[in-house]
């Protein structure tokens, strides 16, 4: 038996004691994020990367692929950010990042049918879709939907979505619920994301596209529960980061009964994790800034610039355990010897401090 062939479909339940203690760390956790983003520079460019990385972790959860920098651009004209050297736009990056900037700046404009098909088109323009038969723009067919691996002859099923006889009504009650819900007190804004996700990703009411229009749906639930936090994370890529875990936990639900707890808890640890990665990047600008202001007057060249920002920007290319002569040599594009000057010259001017170890394995970080 599928969730939604449940009696009482879909009047979901859950225990809110294993709930609670989540969800009170996730409200600090996102009042931290936002008391340290006030006080943080180049907030646009933050914003441009988050979306940025929302839009591409979402697609790639659907092994789609898009071009970064067409969709880079695409937000960035609507955010107002300049970028030094823009790349051309293409209809489907347009709708990509209009459907985004859409969840999450129109919150206050009621979900509707028609505010959902216009999402499908913006995710499945016409011009670059026309060799893949699909209703755009409107509710899929007729035949059953069904989410199946495996051998055509042996099929395994892991979803069966609702008929799509009595998929308008499905749809309408799922509407009516979203935009009055939002006025529930008794409804944690969080839980109503992590609900609206399991909720409509269970009608599956197009033909494609149903787990991007559902995360996006999401951010429009997490943008009405706090307008400014969710421009600082993105859920899409702890997600995608777990998308073996995703599947399971959602075919585990879709196949259970209307106790959604296991769901929710996965849902809040998930967002737990995206807020933790956004606090580090703060923090990573916020070092950033008081590292250039207190060495503002430091005499450095080109090279040894670029090599420090490579180090405080982190990431997986920051040189996580220090960075080592060789290292700094390719980063830089400078020889062995150029290489070892400039970082004995980084040391004296209190830019980097020596690791433990020497010799060849002497590794360097940025001293704060």
């Amino acid at each position: 038996m599928w969730i939604w062939q449940q009696p009482d479909w879909p009047h979901f339940s859950w225990q809110e004691k294993q709930l609670l203690p989540l969800l009170r760390q996730l409200q600090q956790k996102r009042g931290m994020l936002l008391g340290r983003a006030s006080v943080a520079d180049d907030s646009d460019a933050q914003t441009l990367d988050t979306l940025l990385t929302n839009i591409l972790s979402s697609s790639a959860i659907e092994d789609e692929r898009v071009n970064a920098q067409s969709v880079r651009s695409s937000l960035a004209r609507r955010l107002g950010v300049s970028l030094a050297q823009p790349y051309p736009v293409s209809e489907r990056s347009e709708g990509l990042a209009t459907m985004m900037m859409d969840a999450i700046t129109q919150r206050e404009q009621p979900l509707t049918l028609t505010r959902l098909f216009q999402w499908h088109q913006w995710l499945f323009p016409a011009s670059e879709w026309s060799l893949k038969r699909l209703n755009v723009g409107m509710l899929r067919g007729d035949e059953p939907m069904q989410v199946v691996s495996g051998r055509i002859d042996r099929p395994t099923v892991h979803f069966e979505a609702p008929p799509r006889n009595g998929l308008e009504q499905q749809l309408t009650a799922f509407i009516d619920w979203f935009n009055h819900s939002r006025d529930d007190v008794l409804l944690d804004p969080l839980l109503r994301a992590a609900l609206c996700h399991l909720w409509f990703v269970t009608l599956h009411p197009f033909d494609d596209g149903n787990g991007r229009i559902t995360r996006a749906l999401t951010d429009l639930a997490l943008a009405q529960a706090d307008s400014q936090s969710i421009r600082l994370y993105a859920m899409s890529a702890s997600i995608l980061a777990r998308r073996a875990d995703y599947y399971r936990i959602l075919q585990e639900t879709q196949r259970g009964a209307l106790d959604v707890t296991a769901w929710l808890v996965w849902f809040l640890e998930v967002l737990d994790d995206s807020l933790e990665q956004a606090l580090a990047t703060v923090t990573r600008m916020q070092n950033k800034a008081r590292f250039w202001l207190q060495h503002n007057s430091a005499e450095l060249n080109a090279e040894q610039t670029r090599v420090l920002n490579r180090l405080l920007d982190g990431g997986e290319q920051g040189f996580a355990a220090g960075i080592s002569a060789s290292q700094y040599q390719k980063v830089a594009k400078v020889s062995k010897a150029t290489a070892t000057r400039h970082l004995a010259e980084l040391v004296e001017k209190g830019c980097l401090e020596k690791l433990p170890g020497g010799g060849r394995s002497t590794r360097y970080q940025v001293k704060y």
